[in-house]
């Protein structure tokens, strides 16, 4: 099945949802950026949160989550717009741990429970939305909750989930959030902490083969809910040549100099794709060129 994330709303227009399946963009992820079982099950959850947050947005406005503990795994990045594009990297990919007392991959471990959670929007206004909050718990889903309701002041609940196979390819991946709008009585958000607290793990239902529908009708229960538009998600990243070109560039020609004298060409590595990108002493020559133009 194609990874998708789905919108919706139900409980009167009260509550507004989103779920995604996320295994394959995960799974991309995880192969790019070579990380094993507990650095790929914290990657995942970012990645799958931070793309459900994407589809919040509108038109060509962006987001870039940064998620940095005190824990081995250093900082995680996930890089997303509102079209279900999403790029991410761990700053160390090989962190792996035994599971922990609840038989989990221990993500809390790798992650680290002191730190910050941040970001950042670029809504094509003059200055970008910046939004923190201390790092909670390390297990991703609960320090979004606590970012939803202390930065953007929306009370939330916020599941994802990640199986890893044995091989270290991804089994399974999946989330939710769950947002209470303004004006939405107490017995309403009663009822859904109730659910929430009982639902079941999200990369399971995944694995059984559930959709985002059916997750959230399994949420929901028999409440009524309106799903407004399906998106199909996928790992993508902007990096190009060009791009890794103008960077060159921006270096000035004393540094570009240097790199034909010492190295006779140059190399540039995307920390999201890990695509090589190389440029020969002439291609460099070039834009030396262009610079003096």
């Amino acid at each position: 099945m194609n990874d998708y994330l789905i919108k919706a709303t139900t409980l009167k227009g009260m509550v507004r949802a989103y779920a995604i399946t996320s295994t394959n963009t995960v799974e991309e992820a995880r192969r790019r950026q070579d990380t094993w079982a507990t650095a790929s099950a914290a990657l995942g959850r970012t990645i799958t949160i931070s793309t459900m947050m994407g589809a919040m947005l509108k038109g060509d406005d962006s987001l870039t989550v940064k998620v940095e503990g005190n824990g081995p795994i250093g900082a995680i990045i996930a890089d997303v717009n509102a079209h279900g594009n999403v790029r991410g990297y761990v700053s160390n990919p090989h962190v792996d741990f035994d599971l922990n007392d609840r038989g989990k991959l221990d993500v809390a471990r790798a992650v680290g429970t002191e730190g910050s959670l941040s970001v950042v929007k670029d809504l094509g206004l003059k200055d970008y939305f910046t939004g923190q909050v201390p790092i909670v718990s390390g297990e991703i889903s609960e320090d979004f909750t606590y970012y939803f309701v202390n930065s953007e002041q929306v009370p939330s609940a916020v599941g994802a989930g990640v199986l890893v196979n044995p091989d270290h390819t991804i089994l399974a991946a999946g989330g939710f959030i769950v947002q209470v709008m303004p004006g939405a009585d107490e017995e309403v958000i009663e009822q859904l902490e109730d659910r929430i607290q009982s639902f079941p793990a999200i990369s399971s239902l995944i694995r059984e083969g559930n959709s985002p529908e059916q997750i959230l009708q399994r949420l929901f229960g028999d409440e009524e809910i309106n799903f407004h538009e399906k998106m199909p998600v996928e790992f993508k990243c902007k990096c190009s040549k060009e791009r890794f070109e103008k960077a060159i560039v921006g270096l000035g020609n004393d540094e570009i100099q240097q790199m034909i004298d010492e190295d006779h060409g140059a190399e540039a590595v995307c920390h999201f794709c890990n695509e090589t990108y190389t440029f020969t002493e002439t291609e460099l020559e070039n834009l030396k060129k262009n610079n003096e133009q």
